[in-house]
């Protein structure tokens, strides 16, 4: 199959990506949401940051994901097993942001990515909630920090490639029938909400 131009603020595109995978296809068996953008001004605190800059952000990483699943959703019907899987990240992750004791408490405050993470976290557990008994599984997952384009502004290298973050999503892409389903997930098991 060629690749498909998607954008997920675009409804044109993901009802014409729908029809396309319909077409050829006829149906859906795994559907990763990973499209997202961080929004990420360096020191910037909520405070200071702008409602636009999290509503773009939430448009994409929130709005975009029931978006395309909404559209999908027909097509993942149609499959025996179907699975959806969310990007999420643990900075979505409201109890590590709470516990005084883990590392990303101590990151900076910031409005737009970690306030969407929590949301798509949310998403994915009424999804999961809808679609359970229909057999199709839903699941959140995070890949870690990897060396991409996506956390150059980190700074230095991540030991962590592209490949060791979809090793998750992969797992979760493939699960049997008696698999879970509204779990967050990394490399070392769960991750609280």
């Amino acid at each position: 199959m060629n690749p498909i131009a998607l954008d997920v603020t675009d409804p044109a595109t993901i009802d014409a990506a729908a029809r396309r995978i319909d077409a050829e296809h006829g149906r859906l068996d795994v559907l990763v949401n990973n499209a997202g953008i961080s929004g990420h001004v360096p020191g910037q605190p909520p405070s200071t940051t702008p409602a636009e800059q999290v509503r773009q952000v939430l448009e994409t990483n929130v709005i975009g994901v029931l978006a395309v699943t909404n559209a999908m959703l027909p097509l993942l019907r149609r499959s025996p097993s179907a699975r959806i899987v969310n990007v999420s990240s643990a900075v979505g992750s409201i109890t590590r942001h709470s516990d005084p004791g883990h590392y990303l408490s101590k990151l900076p405050p910031a409005a737009a990515y970690p306030t969407s993470k929590s949301a798509l976290n949310a998403l994915t557990i009424q999804y999961a909630k809808e679609l359970r008994e229909q057999g199709i599984l839903v699941n959140a997952a995070t890949p870690g920090p990897c060396d991409t384009d996506f956390t150059k502004h980190l700074g230095g290298h991540l030991s962590r490639t592209a490949a060791d973050g979809a090793a998750i999503i992969i797992k979760l892409a493939t699960l049997g029938p008696d698999g879970p389903t509204g779990v967050f997930l990394d490399d070392d098991g769960t991750v609280p909400w």
